[in-house]
């Protein structure tokens, strides 16, 4: 795991400056504390930082292919690399390293660009051909590692973060267009950010550039095409095949030349990847917890029971309030723009305490939306059941929910509100739907908080220009396609990559297996949820052996109790110069959202977190 930086100018004659370079960076430092690497060559340079975790020794980069006319920088970890060097050296290579590195080298001497679908792993690379003077940029299959770009005077300027590319002096020009977007999601998927001249390459997508600044991305995987009259539905073969598939993913990911471990947050997922690498590890696994206070947020009772199970050596964390401005502070640096996923906070922290004793940890990510087993799928089951209920009666409903939900308070009166969500949402098409859904704060609220729209992209036309890509028909798959296509990436994975490097932790998440992806995408609904039972594939495989609480616990998201803290007064003032920042944002909503989270009326946590996070941002982008 490391960070990568570049530069390309286009004018052949100009020279690029080391010195800027190793200022690029070093602003990654935190990504790769071990070694740095230069490679500059008139108008071309490329820079490395190192967290080394295989081939200590000789694995260092920017790394070049014998004849020197390749020179390579690679953040990520290709895990299948023993088997293609295997394979390589039966075409007569041979190697001088045990690195992963070397391999991508040799695969681009053999395959060329087609090089990328042999690879089962995580990374963004930069591959420089002299003889061609072409650069080759890629990042993997479903986007786990990062990488930004920017055309500035004539030069691309490319690295693993936004810092890098503002440490050469890519202007900060905010990107308003995005707005909506953020607020509506909390965070700005690819190709966008938040600054108007800096992109992120997609998911599966690499481009290649020559001598001009056109910088035309492509894609070289996507998710198969289904057939939905015909989808996998024999349960025995599915059950025998992800679970073939998800050991291999969680073996390949244990190959490591330094310490490792597994974050454990008691859920279903990081409980099946810690039962898998306790049968192959031959001394303990070192698990990490982080919990809270807030009992309806903790579960470290869960995380213990699979630690006690497997023989773990288990070490828990508790997360206070008062932590709320450090992790400010921490998150406006390390993700360059507005992020608004408040689980960012704990991911911080558990990164924080692994990285004490280990470089290197697996964790459960991804497994949600690899099995189709958020809540919303479960919701989109009753949606169909729901529909047949009369409209008129439907439409009867909802008031009563409305009357409920402000005769109570507490628990009782946010389980109304979403449940009176869930009614209102069923009448609605799938892409509305869905919109709602993914809503931090409704459409309504949005209106009234955003001042001048004359230039912002609604959320809704975002979603609709995702799904103009979708074949696939069924509601159920649509939302699999929107998760693994575009929340997975842009969020759950931009968080990961983020906290974990801070710390300069790597983390590997064999749920993304692409193998596995692959083979569930095709498995039918009806499997994935039998019934009403969520991750029905995985209860019926590796959670054979988990404890009976882990498979009984109810669903929870590894969330933090902000609706608790911003109930107090002191937050009131410190949002009430966010209608003042550049964006221009409707001070007497924001008061309105304020108060209605600290009287209990509605669930406004992480809305408020998200507008924290835009306001600093906002202050220290203009200086």
């Amino acid at each position: 795991m490391c960070g990568i930086t570049g530069i390309l100018h286009f004018d052949s004659e100009r020279l690029v400056d080391k010195d800027v370079l190793k200022r690029m960076a070093d602003s990654l430092i935190h990504r790769g504390p071990d070694a740095e690497g230069f490679y500059v060559n008139k108008n071309i340079g490329l820079g490395h930082r190192r967290l080394s975790i295989i081939d200590l020794t000789t694995g260092d980069q920017p790394m070049y292919s014998d004849d020197r006319n390749l020179v390579l920088v690679h953040n990520g970890e290709i895990y299948n690399y023993i088997e293609l060097r295997e394979e390589l050296k039966t075409l007569g290579y041979k190697f001088k390293t045990d690195s992963d590195t070397e391999v991508i080298i040799k695969s681009y001497e053999e395959w060329g660009i087609e090089c990328q679908v042999k690879f089962n792993g995580m990374w963004a690379f930069a591959l420089w051909n002299e003889r061609k003077q072409e650069l080759f940029l890629s990042i993997d299959r479903i986007g786990e590692k990062p990488l930004y770009y920017a055309i500035h005077e004539n030069s691309l300027i490319f690295g693993s973060e936004i810092k890098a590319l503002l440490s050469y002096g890519v202007q900060k020009e905010t990107n308003i267009e995005v707005l909506d977007i953020y607020l509506a999601l909390s965070y700005v998927p690819a190709p966008y950010t938040f600054y108007k001249n800096i992109n992120k390459l997609s998911p599966g997508h690499y481009t290649l550039i020559g001598n001009n600044d056109i910088i035309t991305p492509k894609k070289y995987w996507d998710l198969p095409d289904i057939d939905e009259t015909n989808m996998l539905g024999n349960e025995k073969e599915i059950f025998d095949q992800f679970e073939s598939l998800f050991r291999d993913a969680v073996k390949i990911r244990m190959r490591s030349d330094v310490p490792y471990g597994a974050f454990l947050s008691g859920g279903l997922d990081s409980s099946s990847v810690v039962s898998i690498m306790s049968e192959i590890s031959s001394k303990p696994v070192q698990t990490y917890t982080i919990g809270f206070k807030e009992k309806i947020f903790d579960e470290r009772h869960l995380a213990r029971d699979v630690a006690v199970k497997f023989q773990t050596d288990h070490n828990e964390h508790l997360v206070e309030p008062g932590s709320f401005d450090e992790s400010l502070k921490r998150i406006l640096h390390h993700y360059d723009e507005p992020f608004g996923d408040s689980s960012a906070i704990p991911t911080g922290y558990v990164s924080n305490y692994a990285r004490q004793d280990v470089k290197m940890v697996l964790t459960g990510d991804g497994g949600d939306e690899v099995l189709s087993g958020y809540l919303i799928y479960l919701a989109e089951k009753l949606t169909l059941y729901y529909q047949y209920i009369p409209i008129q009666l439907r439409k009867a409903i909802i008031p009563l929910l409305d009357r409920l939900g402000s005769m109570t308070s507490g628990n009782l009166r946010y389980s109304a509100n979403r449940l009176r969500n869930a009614c209102y949402g069923s009448m609605l098409p799938f892409q509305t739907r869905l919109a709602a859904k993914q809503m931090w704060a409704n459409s309504s609220v949005r209106e009234a908080l955003i001042t001048d729209k004359s230039q912002i992209i609604p959320v809704q036309y975002y979603i609709a220009d995702v799904f103009s890509n979708c074949t696939y028909s069924d509601d159920f798959y649509k939302l699999m396609y929107f998760h693994l296509k575009v929340s997975l990436p842009a969020d759950m994975l931009v968080k990961v990559d983020r906290m974990s490097m801070a710390y300069s932790l790597e983390t590997r998440l064999p749920f993304l297996d692409h193998r596995l992806i692959e083979f569930m995408v095709k498995v039918s609904k009806s499997v994935k949820l039998k019934g009403l039972e969520r991750k029905t594939v995985l209860r019926n495989t590796i959670g054979k052996q988990l404890p009976k609480s882990i498979l009984n616990a109810p669903k929870k998201g590894f969330g933090v109790p902000l609706r608790e803290w911003f109930k107090d007064k002191e937050f009131e003032s410190r949002l009430s110069d966010l209608s003042k920042a550049d964006f221009g944002l409707n001070g007497k909503v924001i008061d309105e959202i304020v108060q209605d989270n600290r009287e209990g009326k509605r669930d406004y946590g992480n809305f408020i977190w998200m507008l924290f996070v835009l306001k600093e941002w906002t202050l220290n982008s203009n200086n």
